[in-house]
């Protein structure tokens, strides 16, 4: 099985407070794999230095076997460094968000954050932008005319295929809850990617609205051809649709394995409990 993304020794220090420590994963072609674990545990900031939001203190981040993040402890970090494997990361790659999007990742958000004055085709179209060919002269001009018209349809077709092409023309911040989290995912596709991240994607939805999300992200899967790395808090979903489980408790992995293994591990347990390794 082909490996997508690989996370190597990645720590994120935020002065004296080590947010991620020393994690490693991996997450291969087709699969869905979730990292969990108590709230503060370093899920979204993992997530933040995959996409470039944040520049690790230490570590690598490899996506379809090329380095796309790579840092080692410098300037005052070098001396604050509190994490592992200091020194065994020498380069220093920092992709900005657009351009790891670009390489075909794309993630949503543990907050909802849709364009609150864009209609929700406005919301897709912005999204498919990034992969426009037209520049400031072809769109002054009109030129760009026949990508613009393709855009559209593929965003209209798009939005067919995820349920939502019949409120295409609201308001995104009029949609009900549930629908909002769809359009979310909605923008994450149109920008065509191969690795989708998603941060608590059932946050906030009720149990009949996790069993649709449950389904919706099976069959997104399979149409578009991802690999899925998602955050969740929802046990339920999170057991029933991960083929393999990473738990991290105060940035640290803590295990991992399929989930009948997460289920029955004493750690995991315990971590969620709030009860210490040496109590």
């Amino acid at each position: 099985m082909k490996n997508l993304l690989k996370l190597e020794d990645v720590t994120m220090q935020f002065g004296g407070v080590v947010a991620v420590n020393n994690l490693s994963l991996e997450v291969n072609e087709g699969e869905i794999v979730s990292l969990i674990g108590p709230n503060g545990a370093g899920k979204t900031t993992a997530f933040n230095v995959v996409t470039g939001v944040y520049e690790p203190t230490n570590g690598r981040v490899s996506f379809d076997g090329k380095a796309i993040v790579e840092s080692y402890p410098h300037g005052k970090m070098n001396r604050l460094y509190a994490g592992e494997n200091k020194g065994v990361y020498k380069k220093h790659i920092v992709k900005t968000p657009d351009k790891i999007t670009k390489l075909g990742i794309a993630r949503t958000f543990q907050n909802i954050r849709l364009f609150k004055s864009m209609t929700v085709l406005e919301n897709v179209l912005v999204a498919m932008h990034m992969r426009r060919k037209s520049n400031l002269f072809t769109a002054t001009f009109m030129l760009n005319y026949k990508e613009e018209k393709a855009n559209k349809q593929k965003a209209l077709d798009l939005l067919d295929k995820v349920g939502l092409l019949d409120v295409k023309d609201e308001l995104a911040t009029s949609l009900p809850y549930g629908k909002q989290r769809r359009l979310e995912i909605a923008r994450a596709l149109a920008t065509e990617p191969t690795l989708l991240l998603l941060d608590e994607p059932a946050a906030g939805m009720n149990p009949q609205e996790t069993a649709e999300l449950t389904q919706f992200i099976y069959r997104i899967r399979d149409e578009f051809g991802l690999t899925i790395f998602m955050i969740e808090h929802h046990m339920d979903l999170v057991m029933d649709i991960s083929d393999r489980i990473y738990v991290i408790d105060f940035g640290k992995m803590i295990a991992s394995g399929v989930p009948a293994e997460i289920q029955n591990n004493e750690l995991v347990i315990k971590a969620y409990l709030g009860v210490s390794e040496d109590e």
